[in-house]
């Protein structure tokens, strides 16, 4: 604790430490009982102007313009240290805001991540891990503070109302994760955002049969269950236990010597015009598992006679520093 709220604390501990040195000075100054000496101690901090509870001798009149004295510095500084800590409160609140603001208004081909829910976050520290900007839009207050803890941009509102998704910078953005809780929020953002950027990738989540149906008609080009996958990823370790390790393996970043990775061929590279068996020869242990061109489906283990052009995507598992060299000569001169 410092600042603001712990100077309120010294000024609360301050005013009690008041009560308690009024209450023994009554009690020993009058030979007032408990209650007696804590009545006159309250009235005389409070400055209510309630009678006394006997006539007070000299001694104890003089007590009591001590007590006053002290316990009407003590209680304005406490009244001052409130309301200096609302003020620095809604100040640092109202900063925050807006260098988010300033934040997501310079961002550009960004991923938006709407939710910061145990699946917002795995796909926000995976982003991240591959130095991919984003910014988050959270609905619920009360995860701000982990999201000042993640260090990511973020915007606190619901998803699911225009002005929040452009507030995100959703027409600058190369693809939005609808990932809240509810499936009919999530249909519903999924339907604003295809209408407010027409050629954004969404992926969605949905949690109900009816739901991924209608998050796939509203225009998600992927539509995930976090059930659905994690059942059949349990069930394939029990019925393809090899298979499955193979997947950790190839996980992208994950393993510790064999990645899988997407490579685009760009427009003068020395790859273009090469066939799949050429690249493979390139470097030590690599394989081409897909080949993507343009709008067509991705071809699985193409053919190795088949000719790499420019703007092809390619998927490759191998070592990652054959993956590390492929990929500087895939990029344009």
């Amino acid at each position: 604790m410092n600042g603001a709220p712990r100077r309120v604390l010294r000024a609360v501990l301050g005013l009690l430490a008041i009560t308690a040195f009024g209450t023994a000075g009554y009690m020993l100054v009058e030979d007032l009982p408990f209650l007696d000496a804590l009545y006159m101690t309250v009235i005389t901090v409070a400055t209510v102007g309630y009678g006394e509870v006997r006539p007070l001798h000299p001694e104890g009149r003089i007590f009591t313009i001590v007590l006053i004295i002290s316990a009407a510095s003590t209680a304005a500084y406490l009244f001052t240290q409130i309301a200096q800590a609302l003020i620095e409160t809604g100040l640092r609140d109202v900063l925050t805001r807006r260098a988010m603001d300033k934040q997501i208004a310079a961002l550009a081909n960004h991923v938006i991540v709407c939710g910061f829910g145990r699946m917002g976050q795995v796909v926000a520290e995976e982003l991240a891990r591959n130095a991919v900007p984003l910014a988050i839009v959270e609905n619920d207050p009360a995860r701000e503070p982990e999201l000042l803890a993640s260090g990511y941009t973020y915007l606190l509102g619901s998803a699911a109302s225009d002005d929040i998704l452009l507030r995100a910078g959703i027409q600058r953005a190369r693809a939005i994760v609808v990932g809240t809780g509810s499936d009919p929020d999530n249909v519903f953002i999924t339907l604003s955002a295809r209408e407010l950027n027409p050629g954004l990738r969404i992926h969605a989540r949905g949690e109900t049969d009816t739901a991924l149906r209608r998050l796939e008609q509203a225009g998600a080009h992927q539509v995930v269950s976090a059930y659905h996958m994690g059942g059949r990823r349990m069930a394939n370790s029990i019925l393809r236990p090899a298979v499955v390790d193979l997947l950790e393996v190839a996980r992208p970043r994950y393993g510790e010597e064999v990645d899988l990775e997407e490579v685009r061929i760009a427009v003068g590279s020395a790859l273009a015009g090469q066939t799949v068996r050429a690249l493979e020869q390139r470097a030590t242990r690599l394989r081409i598992v897909g080949l993507k061109r343009g709008e067509a489906r991705i071809e699985l283990v193409p053919d190795e006679h088949t000719v790499v052009h420019s703007g092809d995507l390619l998927v490759v598992i191998g070592e990652r520093a054959s993956l590390a060299a492929i990929a500087q000569l895939a990029a344009a001169p």
